[in-house]
């Protein structure tokens, strides 16, 4: 028996081609990788990420990519090591052998031990932390997509601010992962090039379909019936009037279940398919509309400008996203934002016309934020001169917070470039299928129902002072502040987001 630190006896036959520091090397990365996998498929599966598209990404492909780069030093290793031994065959270089009656080898194999569990450990602690960021708002919006910046600002200021961005874009599981990176790669390229387009054109071509992420959450066939909804809207007089309409909104119900079927929520009842084609990639025009009711029966409207048949791979299946198009991005227009903060006392409505001098000031072109931060506080405080006191300074900084969180011009993101299909004051929205101008095919004289006022909503007071105590449930004619428009005049026809009367 040889001393304990006796020299080991160099072998009589030629080492193994896969006992080298590169393979070796390329083992533990390997080990470590299978670790992180198992770890993390864990995590997909029970673990408080269940479910996630990151985790799944990490699972199924980070974690396999780097056990493939693991086996690819193995091979590389001994290819590596069998042309040395082909070049020299008595080549005995730094062979791997462990006796472990030597005290420097149990020395050595403790210290490669613990590294190896050290290195285990932050391979986990890694993955994991990976995986919590990269799921997060932060890395969507800011870091991995600067250009979404607007987007990730409306996020947050909106109803889904909880809702983290892969849920809706993505969803579960690593093939719509997959699916949305690779049909998104040449927007990396883009990026990189400064080559994009400004706005971020929208609809997405390739988001996932509603009812596997919106109905995740919500639930459209519940019975919701009629709901109360008050709008405080301000005239641009000189007195900033107030005007309010207070109404009742059909929502309805979509299964019998569970309450009569009708209302808004009609459209996504699964007894009926309503089948659209739109002639504009926003999907503002939409001059063909096949319905299909529970008996099968299939009813098409067409506008009379309208003659030809749609292509087939256009027509699209209606769902939530139709109407709720801007769900978790929406900039406010700066007749809706200045309303809104007018309502809350945020801007002071004894400043003469305030509520026209701040949306004109709003509407104007600016080059970058900065510089509209600027030119807004300078332009209040050179009209409101005589005016000064906490009023003003809560205006101007109420005005310049409505501008950061709803106008981008370095990106020409507004709501000019991405308007609203709920409802119709601004956009077309409901009034894009229900019109008299879509009649039925072989029946010109029927057209798209639920075309009149009352069908979606009733209106039980409106005005300011007496006029608004004014109630009635079966409902109010609207009046318009500036008299009543012409017969057959849509709200959008003049309405835009800009200086209008309610």
């Amino acid at each position: 028996m040889p001393a304990p630190d006796a020299p080991t006896p160099v072998p009589t036959r030629p080492p193994s081609i896969w006992k080298n520091w590169i393979s070796l090397a390329g083992a533990i990365l390997g080990g470590a990788a299978l670790f992180a996998f198992i770890l993390l498929f864990a995590i997909d599966q029970f673990g408080p990420g269940a479910g996630n598209p990151y985790v799944g990404v990490l699972s199924y492909l980070v974690a396999p990519g780097f056990g493939a780069l693991g086996v690819a030093l193995i091979l590389v290793g001994a290819w590596l090591r069998r042309r040395q031994l082909a070049r020299n065959p008595n080549a005995r270089l730094h062979p791997l052998a462990i006796d472990l009656s030597r005290s420097a080898d149990r020395r050595r194999l403790g210290w490669f031990a613990l590294g190896a569990m050290t290195f285990l450990f932050f391979t986990s602690l890694g993955s994991y932390q990976t995986y919590q960021f990269t799921e997060s708002v932060e890395f969507c919006g800011q870091v991995c997509h600067r250009i979404m910046s607007p987007e990730a600002t409306a996020h947050r200021d909106g109803a889904h601010a909880r809702v983290a961005c892969v849920d809706c874009h993505i969803g579960h599981g690593a093939t719509w992962y997959v699916k949305a990176k690779v049909n998104g790669a040449h927007q990396v390229w883009a990026s990189l090039r400064d080559n994009y387009s400004r706005p971020v054109p929208t609809p997405i071509a390739n988001l996932r379909p509603a009812r596997e992420t919106c109905e995740e959450c919500h639930w459209p066939e519940k019975f919701v019936g009629n709901i109360d909804r008050t709008y405080r809207r301000f005239l641009a007089d000189d007195e900033t009037s107030p005007f309010t309409v207070r109404l009742l909104l059909h929502v309805g119900g979509a299964a019998e279940k569970h309450g009569p079927v009708g209302g808004i929520h009609w459209h996504i009842n699964p007894d009926n398919k309503v089948e659209y084609y739109a002639s504009d990639p926003q999907r503002l025009t939409i001059p063909w509309i096949r319905v299909t009711d529970r008996e099968g029966k299939v009813t098409v409207y067409k506008t009379d400008e309208f003659t030809e048949e749609p292509p087939e791979r256009d027509i699209r299946t209606m769902d939530c996203l139709d109407c709720h198009n801007r769900p978790a991005h929406n900039f406010r227009s700066p007749n809706d934002a200045v309303d809104q903060a007018l309502a809350y006392e945020r801007i002071d409505r004894s400043l003469p016309a305030v509520k026209r001098t701040v949306v004109e000031l709003l509407t104007k072109p600016y080059a970058t934020a900065a510089e509209a931060t600027a030119a807004l506080e300078k332009s209040l405080r050179e009209t409101y001169a005589a005016q000064t006191g906490p009023g003003l300074d809560r205006t101007i900084a109420t005005v310049t917070e409505i501008y950061q969180a709803n106008f981008f011009p370095e990106m020409k993101a507004d709501w000019s470039a991405y308007p609203v299909h709920a409802g119709h004051k601004d956009s077309p929205g409901c009034f894009r299928c229900h019109s008299s101008e879509h009649k039925a095919v072989g029946n010109p004289e029927r057209t798209v129902p639920a075309s009149d006022c009352q069908s979606c909503h009733t209106i039980t007071a409106q005005g300011s002072g007496d006029d608004l105590a004014q109630f009635s449930l079966t409902g109010f004619p609207f009046k318009h502040p500036d008299g009543d428009p012409p017969e057959g005049l849509l709200c959008n026809d003049c309405h835009n987001g800009k200086l209008q009367s309610p």
